[in-house]
């Protein structure tokens, strides 16, 4: 029997709404890893104030490309700019339909002349894959999916750890003997520890500074090992599965948004390549903004922050939209401060909600109705409320507009998408993205 395509599965369920739509669906955390070790505030804790170490080994999809035509098929199918791209650095690659919606970002690293690796969820790895093999590029492909997808279970081919905080700097000079070579921000170096080569990637979270290390997984024990030995007297705590997901809210960067290829006539063929078992396919919607038109959630770069990265000197997949969306009317990314009582009051029932995390898409309004949507929303404990990375209407973006986030589950099709069901109000200030004024200030800066 053949595997279903997620054109199989739209047509099936009447509409890709229809297919995505899963009021109450339980968030996206990462695979294998424990959802806490010292408890989710201390975890959150040691990035903002001390030494934090997160293992990104197992929930990131790996897709190596090379080739004659690895540079050519990833600049025409994304809005990077490749005439920049050191080997040894790593970029947000930005793919997009050529309706300028994005198809969702990836990590891009350049690890040779003609070689890439494409890390993230794998929406952006099948866009290109499949671009490559219809177009008759002249590249290969080596994958490595999650551990959770793995056929037959197994090892990942690559161990990632990161060593974040304002202490990460002092336990990388203690466990390589010396600082590391200077690097840029989002470059990385060859490092050997005890023997064992692998690279440090510069890299930080939550505007804290820090580094991710990536290399063979047979060096995988033995420099966890390594890290923890040397941090134990500073203080390091592991970061669990329920705290990794959070840092996203305070550096502005945006998970998973919705890829724009469910309605384009043109991507017919792409929907019957994609398994219907894939990103595209079960990644879920919720919330209390709904609309039956699937279109109402796609996103453009520019909304996303990733005006920056788009370089118009070369041809590509929806440059022309880009270009027309450019100057247009688009919503703004801003980050929402839940008011800390009502979060209490309406999320809590009176008490501390304790951990909250949703990727729900809830409607933010003002008195005179809906000016944006939410797009990730978590307890941040060093800043006592809840966060929501937020993308709203141009005119409320000041700092300090007040605005109302509706906290509710529609139903989905057969309730109209306006009802007023009594779900809660939650006050909330909008402030900007990144939240964190290190990470807003300094490192976006230098990506």
């Amino acid at each position: 029997m053949a595997t279903p395509s997620l054109q199989n599965a739209i047509d099936k369920a009447g509409s890709a709404m229809k297919l995505l739509w899963q009021p109450n669906a339980e968030p996206w955390l990462p695979e294998v890893v424990a959802r806490e070790y010292a408890g989710w505030r201390q975890e959150q804790a040691a990035w903002h104030e001390g030494l934090a170490l997160l293992n990104l080994s197992h929930h990131m999809y790996d897709l190596w490309i090379e080739g004659p035509d690895a540079t050519r098929v990833l600049a025409d199918h994304g809005a990077n700019n490749f005439e920049k791209f050191a080997i040894g650095q790593a970029k947000q690659y930005v793919p997009v339909t050529r309706n300028g919606h994005i198809v969702t970002d990836g990590i891009l690293a350049r690890e040779g002349e003609n070689k890439y690796l494409l890390s993230g969820i794998p929406a952006a790895q099948n866009w290109v894959r499949h671009h490559a093999e219809k177009g008759g590029y002249d590249v290969g492909f080596v994958t490595d999916p999650s551990s959770a997808f793995r056929p037959g279970g197994g090892d990942p081919k690559l161990f990632r750890y990161q060593i974040q905080g304002p202490l990460a700097v002092e336990l990388v000079e203690r466990a390589f003997g010396g600082p590391l070579p200077e690097t840029k921000f989002f470059h990385s170096s060859p490092v050997v520890l005890d023997g064992r080569s692998f690279r440090a990637l510069r890299h930080g979270m939550a505007g804290q500074a820090g580094y991710e290390f990536i290399g063979p997984w047979e060096h995988a024990a033995y420099v966890h090992e390594a890290f923890c030995k040397v941090g134990e007297p500073l203080g390091l705590i592991q970061v669990g599965a329920l705290a990794y997901a959070t840092p996203s809210v305070e550096s502005g960067w945006i998970p998973s948004p919705v890829p724009g290829i469910y309605t384009d006539p043109d991507l017919l063929e792409y929907r019957e390549y994609l398994p219907l078992f894939g990103i595209e396919g079960k990644r879920p919607l919720n919330g209390s903004y709904f609309s039956e038109d699937i279109e109402d959630y796609y996103v453009s770069p520019y909304e996303l922050g990733y005006g920056k990265m788009i370089h118009f000197g070369h041809d590509f997949v929806g440059r022309d939209a880009l270009l027309k969306a450019k100057d247009g009317p688009l919503r703004t990314k801003v980050t929402l401060v839940l008011d800390p009582d009502d979060v209490r009051t309406l999320i809590g029932q009176g008490e501390d909600p304790g951990f909250v995390l949703t990727y729900a898409r809830h409607r933010v309004e003002n008195g005179s109705g809906l000016v944006g949507m939410t797009m990730q929303s978590a307890s941040i404990d060093p800043v006592g409320t809840v966060l929501a990375q937020t993308l709203i209407d141009a005119e409320y973006t000041a700092p300090g507009t007040e605005v109302t986030v509706v906290w509710g589950e529609h139903p989905g099709s057969g309730t109209d998408p306006e009802a007023d069901l009594g779900f809660p109000r939650i006050r909330a200030t909008v402030q900007p993205a990144p939240f964190n004024e290190h990470a807003r200030t300094l490192y976006r800066r230098n990506r």
